[in-house]
């Protein structure tokens, strides 16, 4: 067995119970409150203490969670670790339901950049947001998880596309809409909406539902979560990216030294751009450290927000790309990761990452504190690069930044793959780095 089994465990439930970035805050939070956090809301006036540990939420789907530390947060800086808690999926219309063939489908936005061919013929279920209206008037917002298998999207037969294997496309609003339901009487009309109240009323006892008035819900594959390989070596799961990374980071702030101010971000829509207001490209991250600023600092609040800055730094943790074995001349031969042999450093020079050599250099000397190998990424020259909250965050606070993060097969696919190994050793290097 992995001598990481227990972290991995957690995680596989962290990941089966995170089907939207909406349920991942929440378990977040709940693991936060477990070790002693207080809640604060931005709407409150807050009183941050020395020594205290604290978390905020901004749209229910995106987190930040902080320690104080001991002394003044100003001088010291906050070692900061950025994740993002959304992946590609497919997002359900806001009039979604029809009917064709007699069959009831749902009409679906792509999300990010999914990997379209693996969501075919798999067992869907449906999560997220649901905004409703009670018999008193009030507005009011709850999570949902069918969690059982209520949907799929059938492959066409390959008798009807003889060259299905060398060339099928994919056109995303015809070939997409799952199937949920085979209709009687040949009836016409689906109303989703009216799914869905039922839904509230039946399953979760909501009884005072009057109507729905909004709803944020995408599919997922209900395969859980599974350590994979003759010698467990493997992860296989939905939204390793970057959920893998939340709750590591998780991890690695609850398991630091609390004397040090430490913090981590967990922000949404990443997959698009992260512009909005609860994306890294939005004022959650800064108002947060602004905030923080001001209540140790009585004068010149603006000056103390920037030298706090000056003296901090941010690890941006998201997947690397593993070197694929079946496809090798993808990779930069000389900088292709292998999953298992610790995390990766992610280089750009058109700063797609946000790596300097100052912040590598650094985050180097933490991992050879804690004896954790340290792997190096750049993309072909002659290949597009990805990018990540990292550069979004150093332009937008002026703050020292690396990107990091541990190598996988299948990124975006509806089912990713990660080494068991490389969990323990970013944990390792996470905690060194919050413990400075």
């Amino acid at each position: 067995m992995n001598s990481n089994a227990g972290l991995n465990v957690g995680l596989c439930d962290f990941l089966r119970q995170s089907p939207t970035p909406f349920h991942a805050v929440k378990n977040i939070s709940e693991g936060l409150q477990s070790a002693g956090f207080q809640a604060l809301h931005e709407g409150d006036a807050w009183q941050l203490e020395a020594g205290k540990a604290y978390y905020v939420t901004r749209n229910a789907s995106s987190i930040i969670a902080f320690r104080i530390g001991f002394g003044d947060p100003v001088e010291q800086g906050f070692h900061m670790i950025g994740t993002h808690t959304d992946s590609p999926c497919l997002k359900v219309k806001p009039e979604a339901g029809y009917v064709s063939a007699g069959y009831a489908q749902l009409g679906v936005e792509v999300y990010g950049g999914v990997l379209m061919n693996p969501w075919f013929d798999r067992d869907l279920s449906l999560a997220g947001r649901v905004n409703y209206e009670d018999s008193s008037g009030q507005l009011k917002a709850i999570l949902i998880d069918f969690q059982k298998a209520i949907a799929t999207i059938p492959s066409l037969a390959i008798h009807l596309d003889r060259e299905a294997n060398k060339s099928r496309f994919i056109n995303e609003q015809k070939h997409l809409p799952p199937v949920v339901m085979q209709l009687q009487n040949k009836q016409k009309h689906f109303n989703f909406s009216d799914l869905l109240l039922s839904y509230l009323h039946d399953e979760l006892g909501l009884s005072d539902a009057v109507q729905v008035l909004g709803f944020e819900l995408s599919f997922y594959d209900t395969q859980p979560p599974a350590l994979i390989g003759l010698k467990d070596e493997f992860i296989a799961s939905a939204r390793l990216d970057n959920l893998l990374s939340c709750y590591v980071g998780l991890e690695a702030l609850l398991g630091a030294d609390d004397k040090a101010p430490s913090l981590l971000v967990c922000t949404d829509h990443e997959e698009v751009g992260s512009v909005s207001l609860a994306g890294a490209a939005g004022s959650f991250l800064e108002a947060v450290l602004e905030r923080i600023a001001e209540s140790f600092s009585a004068d010149k609040k603006q000056e103390a927000k920037r030298r706090m800055l000056e003296h901090s730094m941010l690890l941006s943790v998201d997947n690397a790309h593993g070197i694929h074995p079946n496809f090798m001349d993808r990779h930069d031969q000389q900088h292709g990761p292998i999953l298992n042999q610790g995390p990766v450093l992610k280089v750009n020079a058109n700063q797609r990452y946000a790596t300097t050599s100052e912040s590598s250099a650094r985050f180097k000397a933490y991992c050879q504190k804690a004896e954790v190998p340290l792997q190096s990424f750049v993309v072909r020259t002659d290949m597009a690069c990805g990018s990540t909250i990292g550069p979004i965050v150093a332009a937008e606070l002026g703050i020292k930044t690396l990107d990091v993060g541990v190598p996988t097969f299948g990124m975006h696919s509806i089912r990713e793959l990660a080494g068991t190994q490389d969990t323990g050793y970013l944990l390792s290097a996470l905690q060194a780095y919050l413990s400075r």
